[in-house]
């Protein structure tokens, strides 16, 4: 059994097809798939997923750094109101972070919404998702201040270096997430996955986006996780099998999964 960590399902890229997605997915063995949520927009869709494939498609609530604007406070306000409330249960606050790639001009309401998100975190016991795109320093200085015994999550998507990696792992509650990346050719993640232990790692594709060789450039789909295994277990030169235990009892253990 594969666990997709980090899946969009509620992406407009599935909309009417998003049944079939999910079968093929659970055709190679991907048997469940957690949903960060984005905006205040993506929720309705997210959760209407999750009730239709309870204790397979699990929500997490939170604000993308891409998403964060200048009312970012008002939205978290919105948010946290379904967040703390008891109808509906999430997995983990995210997806959440830091993103400098597409504009550093609100970096400073991305760093603020980012600390108030991880508080909620910290007072619900629940995990974080973190987005970090060329913005590791930044991350590093917000997690070094607000880190604690409690505090735990994963970085998703990782395509940092070795000893990005160490420190992610030396905080003692974080996990790394490994997506397609890991099949490009050129990416150099390979590199650096060899030299982590595979107890520290999760599986992802962060479908639609990132699909992993064969299929890159194209809409990325939860079934394309077991390239992403596959090319992990040559990798680390240990079995599919033990891939898929570790990673899986990772991402069970981290989100609280049944």
């Amino acid at each position: 059994m594969l666990i997709d960590s980090h899946t969009h399902l509620f992406s407009e890229k599935f909309t009417g097809h998003v049944d079939e997605v999910i079968q093929r997915a659970k055709d190679n063995g991907v048997e469940r798939f957690v949903l960060p949520n984005i905006d205040l927009d993506s929720v309705e869709s997210m959760l209407s997923l999750t009730k239709k494939y309870p204790n397979i498609c699990y929500p997490t609530m939170g604000l993308h750094p891409c998403s964060v604007g200048k009312d970012f406070e008002e939205v978290l306000n919105v948010m946290k109101q379904s967040l703390f409330s008891s109808e509906q249960s999430f997995c983990a606050i995210g997806e959440i972070g830091i993103d400098l790639y597409w504009d550093k001009t609100l970096v400073n309401e991305q760093v603020e919404a980012f600390k108030i998100q991880i508080n909620w975190a910290k007072e619900l016991g629940l995990p974080i998702i973190i987005h970090a795109r060329d913005s590791f320093n930044e991350i590093f200085e917000v997690i070094d201040d607000l880190n604690s015994e409690s505090l735990k999550g994963v970085f998703h998507c990782f395509t940092g270096s070795i000893e990005q990696a160490e420190k992610i792992i030396n905080y003692g509650g974080f996990k790394i997430g490994i997506g397609g990346v890991l099949t490009f050719k050129k990416s150099g993640l390979d590199k650096v996955v060899k030299k982590i232990p595979v107890e520290h790692l999760m599986l992802e594709t962060d479908s639609p986006y990132l699909a992993p060789t064969p299929h890159r450039g194209k809409v990325n789909e939860s079934s394309y996780l077991t390239y992403v295994a596959h090319k992990l277990a040559d990798v680390k030169q240990i079995s599919i099998d033990t891939v898929s235990e570790i990673t899986t009892k990772n991402a069970m253990d981290l989100f609280g999964l049944n």
